[in-house]
């Protein structure tokens, strides 16, 4: 049975991005990715737990595909993880969600740079998406290299296009 990828896409304003949603285009109608705007799917913020639940079960790869806000997800990939991860089904409760992955991809505004012990951020990626990864520690999930695309508004169409075809292979690779 082929790897199947669940992308939760959390993205506020899709609309108005163009970076995620021009990686979301690249991704979109991949065999074994279903692509899940959590926004689209839920616009009064209400999240029908059981089938997000669902759908976590039914996928292999969890991707988090999100803008970095504030040196962490947007504010309703937060509410999925504590509504949607509860104690009894993503963690304490023994190999439900091991042998899945968690994968994230995320952009930010800063250049590369800037993130470091020497730049404006003051620390790595690496070091800031650490609750993420102790986050999958914790329910038993393999935590992949982070695919980080930074300096979101000076990125080149050029760019941005070898960007998502990063992402889309990146995706195949899990297939």
């Amino acid at each position: 049975m082929p790897t199947r990828t669940l992308v939760l896409l959390a993205h506020p304003a899709l609309h108005r991005s163009r970076i995620n949603a021009a990686l979301a285009g690249e991704v979109r109608g991949l065999d074994h990715v279903t692509l899940h705007d959590i926004h689209e799917a839920y616009p009064d913020r209400v999240i029908d737990v059981a089938a997000e639940q669902r759908l976590v079960r039914e996928h292999d790869v969890i991707v988090f595909q999100f803008p970095f806000h504030w040196y962490s997800v947007p504010g309703f990939l937060k509410q999925w993880l504590d509504e949607v991860m509860l104690r009894d089904f993503a963690y304490d409760t023994g190999p439900l969600l091991e042998g899945k992955t968690l994968q994230l991809v995320t952009s930010t505004g800063g250049v590369e740079d800037a993130y470091g012990p020497d730049g404006f951020h003051r620390f790595t990626m690496a070091e800031l998406l650490r609750p993420l990864e102790q986050t999958a520690h914790r329910m038993g999930l393999a935590y992949a290299d982070p695919l980080v695309l930074h300096d979101a508004r000076g990125t080149s169409d050029e760019e941005l296009a070898l960007h998502a075809k990063r992402y889309r292979e990146l995706l195949l690779g899990y297939a």
